[in-house]
């Protein structure tokens, strides 16, 4: 036997924590090292009272080439704590989490989401919903007793595991959750392009769009792994829409990344929403009291003046369900919350028409999509009409890839240091000031956020997920927002190099 503790094997392998999940590249997520980090999760519940012995876990994973053997090694790992690990297949990282918290058992999900496919990761849910950042912090603590007859030196398993017999019962729960809130024929008369790529939800969201009564045309389907970014939309995603748009009625285009929980949804002319737009129009429809939302995602929520209060977080899931469960207590309606990335969360179950929506504390992409749509259709307008009818606010995003986190964080750290203002509005305005004016307001809540006295926006982050260096812009017009995007990049690829 082995002892290993968690965080020594984070820096020995690679394999850390992201905002959402641990990940890392495909040849050091081995099994011993998913088998370590699931062991650790269900120490971590038992130590909490999170969990019971004999109890099931579930399991489910997106459609990259690794993620089965990923699969096999963490379901071991719950088999030799003592567990019942339950084969959820295929299914969406929300469908999991959904049919996991119905049952109050844990659940993970094996993927990477929208990065490469030669890296993957876990993401892990307790019974009531994901691991938040103290939770993460336990799991980083702990100390493991790995079985050495249990892997071989590359670190495989040295006897495959089977994963139990697929069971549907997960992906059926989260259809019904659509299916049982939504009238029949609530879509009756649209006609919807389905983007499919590489996305696990991409059957069961053509099932609930056609239940629902939607003509549906399926797009673009892929048999190897498309990494789409929400966020960082690939050019020959906004062609391919565009011009399937441009060919065919479509009333709009919808899809989601890879593992289904951050939604695409397009226009009647096949131009993609912002993430944070989408989300402020789904909000608008589920009737929305209280919104949290990070720091990065489109001032537009605020001066849209439908919800009664919105509350601004650090970038990721963990902090945006921390401010929606401090939110619940005395809200005077319904809680939800939304990334950037389009990720939307309920934190409050939600009424409509006498049918009630369980709660989903966790990022998903179908409420986004079908939202916005509901939403055009009770105004009686077009998806392009709606969005005229938002404050001006416009945002663009992308990143500089292979931009080592350690690196961004040193240039940030340059760039505005701990208790001198004044040194970080000259050094903001020797790299910003001429094209963009004067510094107005420093924001370090998570990355660097300026706001320039013309109210124009630009927002540095390190991801947590990759290594890269992302840029956020905001502007009052589509084509400036773009420009400023175009002129980040260029400056923070010199600063790469510099």
């Amino acid at each position: 036997m082995t002892q290993a503790e968690i965080g020594h094997l984070m820096e020995s392998s690679g394999v850390g924590f992201g905002t959402s999940g641990a990940r890392g590249l495909v040849q050091k997520m081995t099994d011993r090292i998913c088998y370590s980090y699931t062991t650790a999760f269900l120490q971590h519940l038992e130590q909490s009272g999170g969990l019971e012995r004999g109890s099931a876990v579930a399991i489910a994973g997106d459609l990259r080439p690794s993620t089965s053997r990923i699969m096999a090694a963490c379901a071991a790992a719950v088999a030799d704590r003592g567990y019942r690990p339950i084969n959820c297949g295929r299914i969406a990282s929300p469908a999991v989490a959904c049919y996991a918290m119905a049952r109050r058992i844990p659940s993970l999900m094996v993927t990477g989401s929208h990065i490469p496919d030669d890296r993957n990761g876990i993401k892990f849910n307790r019974a009531d919903g994901e691991i938040l950042k103290e939770d993460e912090q336990d799991i980083r603590g702990q100390q493991v007793t790995i079985p050495d007859s249990r892997f071989t030196p590359d670190g495989s398993l040295a006897t495959p595991f089977s994963l139990p017999v697929e069971s549907g019962e997960a992906g059926d729960h989260y259809l019904r959750r659509y299916l049982e809130f939504l009238p029949e024929g609530c879509l009756a008369g649209l006609r919807i392009g389905l983007y499919e790529h590489s996305s696990v939800l991409r059957d069961a969201l053509y099932e609930i769009l056609c239940a629902l009564g939607a003509k549906v045309t399926r797009l673009g389907r892929a048999e190897q792994f498309i990494p789409v970014d929400t966020e960082a939309i690939r050019p020959e995603d906004v062609h391919l829409a565009q011009r399937w748009a441009a060919d065919s009625s479509y009333d709009c285009i919808v899809s989601a990344d890879g593992d289904g929980d951050r939604p695409l949804i397009s226009d009647e002319h096949g131009n993609w929403l912002r993430g944070d737009v989408a989300g402020i129009l789904c909000a608008r429809w589920l009737g929305a009291a209280v919104v949290a939302t990070p720091v990065s995602s489109n001032s537009a929520v605020e001066r849209s003046g439908w919800f009664q209060r919105v509350i601004r977080t650090r970038i990721g899931s963990p902090f945006v369900i921390a401010a929606m469960n401090q939110a619940r207590e005395g809200a005077p309606g319904p809680v939800v919350g939304y990334e950037a990335n389009g990720g939307f969360l309920t934190a409050s179950d939600i009424e409509l028409q006498g049918r009630i929506l369980p709660a989903l504390p966790t990022r998903d992409a179908v409420v986004v999509a079908l939202g916005v749509m509901l939403l055009a259709r009770r105004e009686g307008c077009t998806i392009s009409q709606l969005l005229e009818r938002l404050p001006r606010r416009f945002t663009a995003s992308d990143r500089v890839k292979q931009f080592p986190t350690e690196l961004s964080s040193s240039r940030l750290a340059w760039l505005n240091p701990v208790g001198q203002e004044g040194v970080a509005r000259r050094r903001i305005a020797g790299l910003f000031e001429s094209h963009f004016g004067e510094v107005d307001n420093i924001d370090s809540t998570d990355g660097l956020r300026i706001t320039f006295q013309g109210g124009e926006v630009v927002h540095l982050r390190p991801s947590g997920n990759a290594p890269e260096l992302r840029c956020y812009n905001e502007a009052d017009s589509p084509r400036r927002v773009q420009e400023m995007q175009e002129i980040c990049m260029e400056i923070l690829a010199g600063w790469k190099e510099g």
